[in-house]
Formats: structure tokens, C-alpha cells, sequence
């Protein structure tokens, strides 16, 4: 066990993604020395690089379950879980997802590949100014917390990336393969907070077609549960 693990240990960020400059503060010294504890506690693999100045400990020196939404979140502050990640995460779609797709607020698309956790990809979105974790909540990710969208949040972020025009319901239901009975969860509230959110019109369109083919899916559900 090395002294840089040791003390990422002791200091709170031992089921977390550290940094560079958070282990500078931590580890004090010169750049060099910080450099050959690093490089030592990679080389007796009890530091895991995930990018270039990123880094979790190795599993058996955590304190806790490290869940890829919450190495999401430590590879880029600032960003939430969305797309189809949220969206097995809730329980809305049947197929297991591998990769880890989130939202950021900045102009680049990035991805990061990791060997044990999985890639990890970042899009930006057009959104307007102080929408940006409108449908977001703070959820439990092992023993941290992420931020991860709300199911219909997260399938308008996909409409919002592919910039995809309503085709109807079929899509959601059998292209997405989200339930009706998912669907039938949503009200009319939901799909007001999103109102505000997006700055391209086709997004803003294919959000109102769909609010009203939910609800018209509702209505009949209802009368079919009354026949």
C-alpha cells in the first residue's frame, strides 16, 4: 500500500474520483514528488487511473460501493446522468446499459473509455439558461450521490441530442421500448416543467404531441379499465 493511498484513505476520497489538483493539496510538496507517488501507487495498482488527472483507489481500499453514476459526476463536475442511462436505471427500458451517458453545460462532446468501469460519454445540450437540472434529482449511486434526470427528462434529452421529430407513440413504445404502463405514470405536470427547458423547437414540439398522445393513452386505459 502506497502513502499516496494512505492518505487519499484517510482523507474522504476513498470511494471517490480524485484529481490532480485535489491530491496536490492533499499531499502538499513539489509537482515531482506528487508525480513519483503517483506513479508508484499506479504501479502497485492501489491507484486506478481513469483519465489523465483522474483516479480512484483500487476496490480493496474503499470505503464503500463506487457506482459508475458517481464516477460520472467526479470525471465531470457539473454534469447529470441522462439518456438511455437513466432511463435502465429507472426501470423504463429492458436492455442493460454499458455505457454511462450524461448531459454537461459546456460545447464539447466527450468520451472516456475506462478497463473497469465501463466508457463514459458527456453531451452538451441547447438548453436555456437556469434550466439545466430542471427533472433532475439527487439519487443514491452506492455509497455517494449523482445526479440522475427524471424518465421523461431523460427521453427528451435523447429527442433533444438526435434532434428526432415526433413520429408518435410508437416510437417511444416500441423504438424506445418504454412501457405503457411507464407512460402512464407521467402527468401533465411532468411534461410542464420541461416547457421551459430546451432551446430548439422540434424538441419543444415533440415534447407537446407527446404530452397529448400520453394522455389520450391514459384516457383510454381508463375507459378500458371500466368496460
Amino acid at each position: 500500500m502506497s502513502s499516496l493511498s494512505d492518505a487519499v484513505a484517510a482523507s474522504g476520497f476513498a470511494s471517490r474520483v480524485v484529481h490532480d489538483s485535489q491530491l496536490a493539496d492533499l499531499l502538499g510538496g513539489s509537482d515531482a514528488r506528487r508525480y513519483g507517488l503517483v506513479n508508484r501507487a499506479l504501479a502497485d495498482r492501489s491507484l486506478i487511473r481513469l483519465r489523465r488527472g483522474a483516479y480512484v483507489l483500487a476496490e480493496a481500499m474503499r470505503s464503500g460501493d463506487l457506482h459508475p453514476f458517481s464516477i460520472a459526476q467526479g470525471l465531470v463536475p457539473g454534469s447529470y446522468v441522462s439518456f438511455e442511462s437513466a432511463l435502465s436505471w429507472h426501470g423504463w427500458i429492458p436492455e442493460a446499459v454499458f455505457t454511462t451517458s450524461s448531459v454537461v453545460p459546456t460545447r464539447k462532446t466527450i468520451e472516456i473509455p475506462t478497463a473497469q468501469f465501463g466508457t463514459f460519454t458527456f453531451h452538451p445540450l441547447a438548453i436555456n439558461r437556469y434550466q439545466f437540472l430542471t427533472g433532475i434529482d439527487r439519487a443514491a449511486a452506492g455509497s455517494s450521490i449523482a445526479f440522475v434526470s427524471r424518465p421523461l427528462r431523460a427521453l427528451m434529452d435523447i429527442v433533444a441530442l438526435r434532434k428526432i421529430e415526433w413520429p408518435g407513440l410508437g416510437w417511444v413504445t416500441d423504438g424506445m421500448r418504454i412501457s405503457e404502463e411507464n407512460l402512464s405514470t407521467l402527468r401533465r405536470a411532468d411534461f410542464h416543467r420541461l416547457r421551459q427547458v430546451y432551446k430548439h423547437k422540434a424538441a419543444n414540439a415533440f415534447l407537446k404531441e407527446m404530452e397529448a398522445a400520453v394522455m389520450d393513452l391514459k384516457g383510454d386505459r381508463r375507459s378500458g379499465s371500466k368496460s
